[in-house]
């Protein structure tokens, strides 16, 4: 079934009209990579360097992919599908690791380097590029960690002790949806801002709050095995999840366009001083400093730095903006993702890994490249430039990392094993999350013990070729 649905997946790329710019072709020397756009700017001049710092040996030509994940994906399957030799490096998001490996599309990293790619980088990304196919005696690195995500749990510290009588902020759901109710009582602000539009954003989040309550999607040791209800504890750990994104959606005091609502929206929701906690990736950090610089924020007025972000050319370094930062934390603070009583959290990561494609005519060279690309240096260039964090565990006691990252130590504890939740690793992963996001859309407009079963029968669908996504 494994091949058969993999067949019918590759000839339906296939039959996608390829874009012109793949017949550019093969030339010796010349490497084609192909990151995503998101810090697009930062990656080709890591790319420039890496060129610089070869000698002459290889020049790196970075061409971005599209905005979106499913575009970037369906962009990459059509040149690979139509053998495009111009197509060297590519920038994979952590979930198509098992699909391109199992199509034939990426070739495994060479045993000495992933030996060194696996001794430096933390737990849970390192496992988003390993994969075992059927052609495989073991599992096999495929593509090596560059950058990672993981969400925390952010939180009004402000409103906590004027409305809830406490500094910290809960560790749980049911903890959260307290507190909210408390602050309302008290004329405070009651959103908990999720991610809960039908995207894969709502994916993440059920995905988070289901590795949370103890349950899985398939058999980590099989894919083709559905563990949402196979077992009581499973069963059980689906409702579990499932009550919670209920309860956040439907309890009293409820963002009212949760069901609409994305990274984006959850940003200003939190900014617009109506919510009380918020699930979201480090982003919005740097997000509410700038607004708040800017004269945006109610709640938090930081335009006496305004001069700091004068000149956009120069942004101020993470030294300078340290003040702001201790300031900010007064009323915005960060703390690790929450969970449930007595079982050890886990969180969903995001991130991109860098591939070498099987089409590629000069693989070898395309590694020498890659393994520029991924060197610690390139990863904190990119995490101080672009954002997202990075997967050297020890780039997290850098001393300047640190500064610019002030939640390094949340971020490190949860890429570690015990709690990054991986979304299913499996060639049908596109499906699944497809068609769980179907079901599970609009959040709270279903019962929680009848859905176990939707979902368990979508995700058995997705792993038997039907509903397929291309």
């Amino acid at each position: 079934m494994r091949r058969k649905v993999l067949a019918a997946a590759v000839a339906a790329v296939a039959m996608l009209p390829v874009l012109s710019a793949c017949g550019s072709g093969y030339e010796a020397g010349v490497l084609n990579f192909y990151p995503p756009a998101d810090g697009a700017d930062t990656f080709a001049e890591i790319g420039d360097k890496c060129s610089a710092d070869s000698g002459g040996a290889y020049k790196v030509v970075t061409t971005p992919l599209p905005k979106g994940a499913d575009d970037q994906r369906l962009q990459l399957a059509r040149r690979l599908a139509g053998n495009d030799s111009g197509l060297d490096l590519m920038g994979m998001d952590v979930v198509w690791t098992a699909e391109f490996a199992d199509a034939g599309w990426m070739v495994p990293v060479p045993d000495a380097m992933a030996a060194e790619v696996s001794a430096r980088t933390l737990g849970g990304p390192l496992d988003t590029a390993v994969w075992k196919t059927d052609d495989d005696e073991r599992e096999r690195l495929y593509a090596i960690p560059f950058s990672t995500n993981t969400q925390l749990l952010w939180y009004r510290p402000d409103v906590l002790v004027e409305d809830v009588d406490r500094r910290r902020p809960a560790s749980t759901w049911n903890g959260m949806l307290e507190d909210a109710l408390v602050s309302g009582r008290n004329g405070g602000p009651t959103y908990i801002m999720v991610q809960g539009r039908q995207y894969e954003g709502l994916m993440v989040w059920f995905n988070s709050v289901l590795a949370s309550a103890g349950g899985q999607i398939v058999d980590p040791d099989d894919p083709d095995k559905v563990t949402l209800n196979d077992t009581p504890e499973h069963r059980a750990a689906t409702v579990r999840a499932l009550e919670t994104l209920k309860r956040v959606a439907t309890a009293p005091g409820a963002d009212p366009s949760l069901t609409n609502s994305d990274e984006g929206a959850a940003r200003l929701g939190m900014e617009s001083g109506e919510a009380l906690y918020q699930v979201n990736w480090p982003f919005v950090f740097a997000g509410m400093r700038e607004n708040a610089v800017a004269g945006s924020v109610a709640f938090l007025d930081l335009t006496e730095y305004a001069n700091l972000y004068a000149d956009t050319a120069n942004p101020p370094t993470p030294a300078q903006v340290v003040p702001l930062n201790r300031e900010m934390r007064r009323v915005f603070d960060f703390a690790p993702y929450p969970g449930f009583e007595g079982l050890p959290t886990k969180t969903t990561l995001g991130g991109i890994n860098i591939a070498v494609a099987s089409t590629s005519q000069q693989q070898d060279l395309a590694y020498q490249a890659a393994e520029c690309i991924t060197s610690e240096a390139s990863q904190k260039a990119f995490s101080f430039s672009a954002g997202p964090p990075p997967v050297i565990e020890s780039i997290y006691d850098d001393a300047d990392f640190r500064l610019a990252y002030p939640m390094a130590d949340e971020i490190k504890r949860q890429l570690e094993p015990e709690h990054a939740a991986l979304r299913p690793k499996s060639p049908d992963y596109q499906a699944i999350s497809t068609l769980l996001q179907a079901k599970l859309s609009p959040v709270g407009a279903w019962e929680p013990e009848a859905l176990v079963d939707e979902l368990a029968e979508a995700v058995q669908k997705a792993i038997d070729g039907e509903g397929l996504v291309p």
